[in-house]
């Protein structure tokens, strides 16, 4: 079982001994973080990742590295793995658990019989990991066919980087495709992440497979994830690694349950961005000189309610876009026809987007409204 996705660092005190030890069953742990379901709101599964009690400070993926230099890899990874799936039989009722190992692992007599003493897979998501690169699926088919076989389904790691590509994809055919966390981070700021994650989402949906984007920290990144219809989620800000079963905050789950419910729907939810806000100009022009990435804010007034829109262009001379508010239910052929209406200098401004109580939502380009009214139009 691989640690969780963190960058590598040098083995430091991790010594044969240890490694010998470890494998063997001794000083070894493991955490469990949760999985959720963004339509229901709930948590589906749990990811089992290594942790190695008093060393928390050394990265656990030093652990698996050491084991590999010094020919220890196997026994070190069978180790890990019963210590995982040792608490299957606790695992809550309709929640599957997913275990990470290295692809080059599969084949070994050791890992092989962790697969025996289990039996039944059932509820096991085995997910092959990066840690070594595989030139050819061709010899591992044979293993992927009993772990099939005998009930688990197969998960491919940090798709959309390093060796996971799309011919890795199209070889395993994946029942679950973990999104490589960097296509996660700050989604909601980048246009063409988005773009890619759909795209991802069609090939899965084609191949009958499941999307899980991991890694998410911050609100505004699940709100995207929802609205993209990525089924599942997980990351900090749901839940981070304990070594019992995690439960999920409850406001976490009305959010997702609220913002999944008419994302099927032609309305702006759809097609709805996260915009920095700030409570005047002065205030927007500030965070523009500490975020030089940041195209444009929102200005709120303190009922949260959108007054007009600041770029970074023109934030220092006070000048804004007026724009106009449109509801979160707005339909899109509804909402494209209110905008096309504006003043000729204004026409393809963004949209401010407010809930029922008036509220500050987000906020939508005229060309991601443009798009998507005529995708519903073509259905």
């Amino acid at each position: 079982m691989a640690a969780e996705a963190t960058p590598a660092t040098p083995p430091g005190p991790v010594t044969r001994s240890m490694i010998m030890a470890a494998g063997q069953g001794h000083g070894t742990a493991t955490a469990y973080q949760p999985i959720i379901d963004t339509a229901r709101g709930s948590i589906v599964g749990y990811e089992a990742l290594a942790r190695f009690p008093g060393y928390e400070q050394t990265n656990p993926e030093a652990w698996f590295s050491a084991a590999h230099r010094l020919g220890l890899s196997a026994a070190f990874e069978a180790a890990t793995l019963r210590g995982a799936l040792s608490r299957r039989p606790a695992l809550p009722v309709n929640c599957f658990l997913t275990v990470n190992v290295s692809p080059a692992l599969l084949l070994t007599d050791e890992v092989q019989a962790v697969w025996a003493e289990q039996g039944d897979l059932g509820g096991i998501i085995v997910e092959l990991t990066e840690q070594t690169p595989i030139d050819s699926y061709v010899e591992l088919e044979p293993a992927l066919h009993r772990l099939r076989s005998a009930g688990a389904m197969i998960a491919v790691d940090d798709a959309g980087a390093g060796y996971a590509g799309l011919n890795h994809l199209l070889a395993v055919r994946p029942a679950l495709i973990k999104l490589d966390r960097e296509l996660v981070r700050d989604i909601d700021e980048d246009p063409a992440k988005r773009a890619l994650v759909e795209m991802i989402g069609v090939f899965a949906g084609r191949i009958d497979a499941w999307i899980l984007a991991e890694g998410v920290e911050r609100a505004e990144e699940l709100d995207v994830l929802v609205a993209l219809k990525v089924p599942l989620v997980q990351g900090y800000l749901l839940g981070r690694p304990d070594t019992g079963w995690s439960e999920l905050d409850l406001d976490l789950a009305h959010r997702m349950v609220a913002r999944s419910r008419d994302t099927g729907g032609a309305t702006m939810r759809s097609v709805l961005e996260t915009c920095a806000s700030a409570p005047s100009t002065r205030a927007a022009a500030d965070l523009f000189a500490v975020q030089p990435n940041l195209r444009r804010v929102v200005v709120i007034d303190d009922h949260r309610r959108p007054l007009w829109i600041v770029d970074a262009q023109h934030a220092d001379l006070g000048v804004v876009s007026a724009g106009i508010r449109l509801n979160l239910d707005t339909p899109l052929a509804e909402a494209l026809h209110r905008a096309l209406t504006r003043a000729e200098g204004q026409r393809y401004d963004p949209l401010m987007i407010i809930d029922n109580a008036g509220r500050y939502a987000g906020i939508t380009p005229m060309d991601r409204l443009i798009t998507a009214t005529l995708g519903a139009a073509g259905q």
